[in-house]
Formats: C-alpha cells, structure tokens, sequence
C-alpha cells in the first residue's frame, strides 16, 4: 500500500491502480477512486496549483486531443461532452462536484500521483472533489477542480471502508529542491529504491511541509525505523 510521499515508477504507479494510465483524468476507476496526474513542472501542459500549505489543490482540465489537421487544443474550449449524452472526463469530474456540492452525494475520492522528473512519480495522497468552476482564460473556457486533502483518516475509512495514509501534500518546488540536494536517493543509506519524501520534524509536531530544510529522502527501511522512534 501506497503512502503519501512515496516514490515511484510510472510503471509501478500502473500497477499499483491496475490500469494503464495514459490519461490525465480517470473517473471511478475499478468503482472507488478516481485518479488524476499532475505536474508543476516547467512547461507543464495544465496549471495545476498547490494551496494552504498542501491541503488544497486546485487542478486544471483538460484539452481536446491533438490531431493531424484539428484545431490546436490551447485555441478551443475544453471539452464537457463527448457526444450528446456522453461526457468528457472533464464533465464526469464536474457533475460529481456538483453532486456534492448540491448534498447529492459524499465528495469524489482522488488518488493524486504527481509527475516531479522523467519517469518519477511522488503519490501525493487521497483527496475530495469538493468544488468545481468554469472559468474564462485567454478567450476559452477552461475546466477548474478544487480538491481537498482528506483529514480525517478514521471517519473517512469507517464510511468508505478505504485505508486511507494522511500526509500534507509537499509543493513540487520543494519536492524538486529536495531531489535534487538529496541526489534521490535515501540520505541515510544512498538507496534508490522504495524511497519516500519525509518530514524531518513531522507535521503533527509543529514541522512544515513548505521548508526544504524539514524534507528529507528516505528509503522504505529507514522510514519505517524513523517512525518507530518518534514518540
């Protein structure tokens, strides 16, 4: 099971949700989750944000595909439908906002994964659709979701019957800033497997998630040890 924080493959992220995620945007997948990718990276296709110190993310949709002598994507509106009565990612996304946003429904889970370098994802945890907005932006209509981080892990995995890891989502330049000082590998023993961005002094205890200085990379083993020693 997957962590907040964790580091991983694009394949092992595949494996993890069992399915092939070519797409941004994945509604219900397997009927629990859905899952959305994001990036902050430069040149990055979406702006994605980062917000109240991790625990708000706000996720922008997406455009038509690309195809040979179509319309350039950044020129058009973002899609809702598919057809007449088949709806975009981007519209399915909307609709369950609007569900819980009218007390319809309980909010959407997301699984969030973020893409930080080529073929290096960091899972930044489980989050709740909780709001989503059309907005004008150079012209078109672009599609924004407002996420909410989960916070209450009992209450959450007693009513979805999901366990649920809770971190504070750390922002990409922090994470980038740390991989890069860290050389990506485990600071305690140079390993470059299984690692996980960690919180030198945790969050519960007054650490920060918006430092570098508080971030560290850690193996799977090592992280496991920290944790038994911190009381």
């Amino acid at each position: 099971m997957l962590n907040a924080g964790d580091v991983i493959s694009y394949r092992e992220m595949c494996a993890q949700e069992n399915f092939d995620l070519q797409k941004g945007m994945n509604f219900h997948l397997r009927g629990k989750f859905s899952v959305i990718l994001m990036s902050q990276r430069k040149g990055a296709k979406y702006d994605d944000k980062v917000e109240d110190e991790g625990r708000m993310l706000t996720y922008e949709g997406h455009d038509i595909p690309r195809r040979a002598k179509g319309p350039e994507p950044k020129d058009v509106d973002q899609p809702f439908f598919l057809t007449e009565k088949r709806l975009t990612e981007n519209g399915m996304f909307f609709e369950a906002a609007r569900r819980y946003r009218d007390h319809v429904a309980p909010a959407e889970l997301v699984k969030v994964y973020e893409k930080i370098n080529s073929g290096i994802w960091v899972y930044n945890g489980i989050f709740e659709l909780v709001d989503a907005l059309e907005v004008t932006s150079q012209d078109r209509r672009v599609f924004k979701f407002k996420l909410k981080l989960v916070d209450d892990v009992e209450e959450q995995s007693r009513k979805r019957e999901v366990n649920i890891e809770h971190e504070r989502m750390i922002p990409t330049s922090v994470k980038l800033e740390v991989w890069k000082r860290d050389g990506g590998k485990c600071v305690t023993c140079g390993s470059k497997e299984n690692l996980h961005f960690d919180h030198i002094l945790p969050y519960s205890k007054g650490g920060t998630s918006l430092l570098a200085k508080n971030i560290q990379i850690l193996c799977a083993k090592h992280n496991l040890a920290k944790s038994d020693r911190i009381e």
